[in-house]
């Protein structure tokens, strides 16, 4: 296994450093040495979430359990299931917890996740909204919720949304991003204004910071690379650092129409599996939207190639 996983770090190290030789896009660091890239050995589930779900599942088995008790650790065990990866059997026991209990806004946020994640957005937005009818005050329904409309192509809902998480509380350098993602797909001129004025509200400390400065272009992707290890003290710190890391260089790179070395970047999150963050879920998606604009190239191109059709 470990051949294997060094193996395939190895080969989207090569990509992306041909990435960098046949780009041509202005925005691009040319002073950037993609083969000095900051590389997590990926996550392993630890003992005690092994044990965690064993436990639960010999639970599901007592006799003397209530209904209510087991639509809980029904949920419970699909979210050690969500941590593990395993989102097919986290659906199965999302979707038992509310059989036995339907009024469990927690359960139909995860499956708004998930629904996002698989691309089915007008089940994903009816399970966020059903979250917030049972509990209004759920505030990362609204991130999700705006990710998903961002995702379904309803920028202006996703806008609204991720407004409303990020004035929950301007100084999280996540939900000025995440607004500023949103914003820029319909106008960058005035979502990079917005995003520099918000930055403001964020402690200088917080590592997540330089995301912004990414964006802002005050920092080179050389430079965000250069300090993705600073005050990282164990290899799980710098997993779940990277994760979002390669993340949002892969955004970036998408906005400025780099397609095949965005999605270098977002393998390289998902290699971390870091399961549970956001900039890990929605990679994926993100895998299939490059893909999909580097095939509309392709066959642009082939059009283009096509000998005009002769008149008689």
């Amino acid at each position: 296994m470990f051949k294997l996983e060094r193996s395939i770090v190895g080969a989207i190290l090569l990509l992306l450093l041909a990435g960098c030789q046949t780009t041509n896009n202005s925005r691009q660091d040319p002073q950037m040495d993609l083969g000095k890239l900051v590389i997590a050995e990926p996550l392993a589930v630890s003992l005690q979430s092994e044990i965690r779900l064993a436990r639960f599942s010999e639970l599901l088995y007592h006799p003397e359990l209530t209904p209510r008790q087991r639509a809980q650790t029904f949920f419970e065990r699909g979210v050690l299931f969500d941590s593990f990866g395993l989102v097919n059997l986290a659906r199965i026991d999302f979707n038992r917890a509310l059989r036995i209990n339907p009024k469990m806004p927690d359960v139909y946020n995860f499956l708004g996740i998930h629904l996002t994640m698989a691309g089915q957005f007008t089940k994903a937005y009816e399970a966020f909204d059903a979250t917030l009818e049972l509990a209004p005050k759920h505030q990362y329904v609204y991130l999700n919720r705006g990710i998903a409309l961002y995702y379904g192509g309803l920028t202006k809902l996703a806008i609204d949304d991720l407004v409303t998480f990020h004035q929950l509380d301007v100084s999280d350098p996540y939900r000025v991003i995440w607004r500023y993602i949103a914003e820029q797909r319909l106008d960058k001129t005035t979502a990079l204004k917005n995003l520099k004025r918000h930055q403001k509200e964020i402690d200088n400390e917080s590592w997540a910071k330089q995301i912004g400065e990414l964006f802002l272009m005050n920092l080179s992707q050389a430079q965000f690379v250069a300090g993705l290890t600073k005050n990282i003290k164990t290899p799980k710190q710098l997993a779940e650092r990277l994760c979002e890391a390669y993340f949002y260089l892969g955004v970036y790179a998408s906005i400025y129409q780099q397609p095949e070395r965005a999605i270098n970047y977002f393998k390289l999150s998902l290699a971390t599996n870091v399961f549970e963050f956001v900039e890990h879920r929605y990679a994926r998606r993100e895998l299939l939207e490059n893909r999909f604009v580097i095939h509309q190239k392709k066959l642009q191109q082939q059009a283009l190639k096509k000998p005009a059709a002769k008149t008689q």
